[in-house]
């Protein structure tokens, strides 16, 4: 099977969140998931001044513009063409050109997959807190969650024990 590639999609402007929303709707009913990895409008958080306020906004990156990753083969090039509101993918011609890894890390995009997290703890370890409010605690591992990268120990407060999770980075094995 090809390598997944970043495409950029050009729409009518103002349409790039419809696209996006038509375009999963798409692959999830043609089960395209594994070709159509990931759709995106890049946003920029930007601080507004109105009426003397500052205020939080989105805006978009790339106006009139959607990042595709994808399998290019003639299946997705069908699909993501022929969603309403895009008027064609960028590249010379016709030819839809994928964007380096240079580029997307221009863009601000480095590859969202992380390495593998190695952990070397178990429930019932040993442990101590090397940083936060409770740093030079020690207790015993209850649960690790892996997604959340974090660890449950018992501490000892008011003559009770109470549940305290920390981040992996915060506990040392002892």
């Amino acid at each position: 099977m090809s390598e997944a590639n970043w495409y950029v999609v050009h729409t009518y402007s103002g349409y790039e969140n419809k696209v996006k929303v038509d375009l999963e709707k798409t692959i999830e009913n043609r089960n395209l998931q594994d070709q159509i990895l990931e759709v995106s409008v890049p946003m920029l958080a930007v601080t507004e001044l109105k009426n003397g306020l500052e205020k939080q906004a989105d805006k978009k990156m790339f106006p009139g513009y959607v990042l595709v990753k994808m399998v290019m083969n003639q299946d997705t090039w069908y699909v993501v063409r022929n969603t309403r509101g895009v008027t064609g993918f960028v590249g010379p011609g016709s030819e839809p050109t994928p964007l380096s890894e240079e580029e997307m890390e221009a863009l601000g995009f480095q590859e969202m997959a992380e390495p593998d997290l190695v952990v070397d703890f178990e429930v019932g370890d040993m442990i101590t807190v090397t940083a936060g409010a409770w740093k030079d605690t020690v207790g015993a591992i209850k649960s690790i969650n892996e997604a959340k990268k974090s660890v449950t120990i018992s501490v000892e407060m008011f003559g009770r024990e109470t549940p305290v999770e920390l981040n992996f980075n915060e506990v040392k094995k002892m």
